[in-house]
């Protein structure tokens, strides 16, 4: 019997041996050559991986090191591709013993130059969606078999809805004649989570467009489509937690690749105060639990202090800026992770793209924290941060304050947007500065009502300051709502997006009244913006508010924008000799909203909340 035991073991171990080697996953799934940095990482995935030794037969590939993980079943494989190196598949092979495997993986052409690649500016208008919401161009991949969540009903605020890829492509039309250069789409990689995943915020697989939005060739296209009309794309990524259905959980590579991998037994959450990055004597407590905490359970913190996913990480975004021409990064919940390894990552991406724009998610409303991120900030020397661009979270404080107050000289209602201003002199860059009046986190500005004055006011003040504007999708046909229930109700579904929809504000005729002159309002002001260098590039020049009025001027090349707004619910009648260095010679100015020209004289009188953008 025991001879019996002895023979059938060495017969299944002989069987074990000769058993097919399997690779499930390589990230990233090809490459590109001609890159500045030789070195490339392929993350390998498949039972047992761990136990290969590898080697490569390619002309200017060489194999620099091999990482073996806790989990066996991951190895990661580091190459050095020299300047040499030509497209083609570069045989990699993966040998356990007598077991044998070679996987041809590709490296392709660059189709352009990093330094071809041009981000977003200040000449850009920025249209910001959110794909599960925007429109439902193909119903057929509402739901998708396999998929840890199958449930889509537009009656629940926060489930999936069926937007998707398609049904933006279908649209780009609409986005041409409202006149915005650049979408911004909450992210599309793939979230197989059990709920609450339509916002995108909980990744899964970070090289694969979630099928429910569409794939990773139709994100391609609707990319190329919308450069055929002029129209730039910002991916959404997220480097500092991924969702709790990743791999990495379900089989994790190594612990350190979380921060507190230990969440089932003891579950660490950040305190969401991000101001330990700038105090002085922030406690090492308070620093780590903001930094190092999960951002919510079902989003796993990463440990962006690990070099592997660190390269993981970036490499990841060289990727889509490559495969899919993407042209600028919105990095969400940006001071969360680790700051030295996203300034380096910012430092890599500048060296690679140096035309290429990033803006990071800073949400604290003093300037002083939001200059303290930008690049080459005196405030946060010697340590820089190699950010282009931060969020103006102080503008939409202010802003949404203001609406609800009258304007007086002393910080009360368009005040505080002067004084906001003020404060420009903390950044190296004010001209990068990415504001909004209201996001996909946010209150909409109009709240439960239909202020369209006031939200005029608003948007002309950030279409036409010394800012990148960020308009938030269905603002333009007066969407409102608030977050008092949840997030949902400020992410409603864009009326019109759906075949059934009973009202479709996508057209003219399916607006009412109020609609059409919100729309039209947003479609003269972002039109005269495009292409606009006063704009785009002028120096501003503010006044002090003075009879209600807050006022100041756009100028480059001898042409001059002058923008007069009445904070007040009442009529007012102010002399303009306060403006005479601006109005110079001038004596009537012709104002882009209206197309009326408006005299210039001794002085002016301007109706309730009036907005006025005069070209002199």
């Amino acid at each position: 019997m025991k001879k019996l035991v002895f023979i059938l073991t060495v017969f299944l171990c002989s069987l074990h041996s000769y058993a097919a080697i399997h690779v499930s996953k390589v990230d990233p799934p090809c490459w590109y050559v001609g890159m500045k940095n030789p070195e490339l990482q392929l993350m390998v995935y498949g039972e047992g991986i761990g136990d290969a030794s590898v080697s490569v037969n390619y002309p200017g590939v060489t194999l620099s090191s091999t990482v073996k993980l806790e989990s066996n079943n991951y190895l990661i494989v580091y190459l050095n591709l020299s300047k040499e190196v030509k497209p083609g598949k570069c045989p990699i092979t993966f040998t356990q013993g007598k077991k044998k495997l070679v996987k041809a993986y590709e490296l392709k052409a660059r189709k352009k130059k990093g330094s071809d690649h041009t981000g977003f500016d200040a000449s850009d208008a920025l249209y910001l969606l959110m794909p599960d919401r925007f429109a439902n161009g193909n119903p057929d991949n509402d739901i998708v078999p396999n998929m840890a969540e199958s449930k889509v009903d537009r009656n629940d605020p926060n489930a999936r809805h069926g937007g998707d890829l398609a049904g933006i492509e279908q649209n780009l039309d609409y986005f041409t004649d409202l006149g915005v250069t650049a979408l911004w789409f909450t992210p599309v990689l793939e979230n197989n989570m059990t709920g609450g995943s339509y916002h995108g915020y909980a990744t899964t697989d970070y090289y694969k467009v979630d099928p429910r939005f569409g794939t990773n060739e139709e994100y391609r296209g609707l990319i190329e489509k919308s450069h055929q009309r002029g129209i730039k794309v910002v991916m959404d990524m997220i480097f500092n937690h991924c969702g709790v259905e990743h791999p990495w959980i379900k089989d994790m590579p190594s612990r350190d690749f979380f921060n507190n991998p230990d969440h089932q037994n003891k579950f660490v959450q950040t305190s969401f105060k991000l101001t330990p990055h700038v105090d002085p004597y922030a406690s090492k407590y308070d620093f780590d639990q903001m930094n190092d905490g999960w951002f919510v359970t079902a989003m796993p913190d990463l440990n962006q202090k690990n070099p592997h996913i660190y390269k993981y990480l970036v490499q990841n975004s060289f990727w889509w800026i490559e495969y899919a021409n993407i042209d600028g990064i919105r990095m969400d919940t940006y001071p969360y992770a680790d700051y030295d390894a996203m300034s380096q990552w910012m430092k890599e991406l500048n060296e690679e793209y140096p035309n290429y724009n990033t803006v990071g998610e800073t949400w604290v409303t003093e300037p002083a924290y939001t200059a303290w991120w930008q690049k080459d900030s005196k405030l946060s020397a010697p340590q820089n941060s190699h950010l282009k661009t931060v969020m103006d979270f102080s503008f939409y404080d202010k802003m949404n304050t203001a609406k609800n107050e009258q304007t007086e000289t002393w910080f009360k209602g368009l005040d505080r947007i002067y004084n906001n201003f003020v404060y420009d002199f903390l950044y190296p860059n004010p001209a990068s500065i990415l504001t909004f009046i209201e996001n996909h986190d946010t209150d909409r500005f109009l709240g439960e009502g239909k202020n369209l004055p006031m939200l005029k006011q608003a948007s002309v003040m950030l279409l036409t300051t010394r800012r990148i504007p960020q308009l938030y999708y269905g603002t333009e046909v007066m969407m409102n709502g608030t977050k008092a229930q949840s997030d949902g109700y400020v992410r409603k579904d864009f009326p019109g997006g759906w075949a059934d929809d009973k009202e479709n504000a996508l057209t003219a005729s399916g607006r009412t009244t109020q609609q059409n002159e919100c729309y039209n309002f947003y479609k003269t002001l972002l039109n005269w913006r495009k292409g606009n260098d006063v704009i785009a590039k002028g120096d501003m020049v503010q006044f002090m508010v003075q009879n209600g009025v807050y006022a100041y001027a756009r100028q480059y090349n001898g042409k001059t924008v002058f923008v007069m707004l009445n904070g007040t619910d009442k009529k007012t009648t102010l002399p303009l000799n306060f403006y005479k260095e601006t109005i110079k010679e001038s004596k009537q100015g012709k104002d882009i909203l209206t197309g009326k020209m408006v005299q210039l004289e001794e002085e002016l009188t301007m109706a309730p909340r009036e907005s006025l953008v005069l070209e002199l």
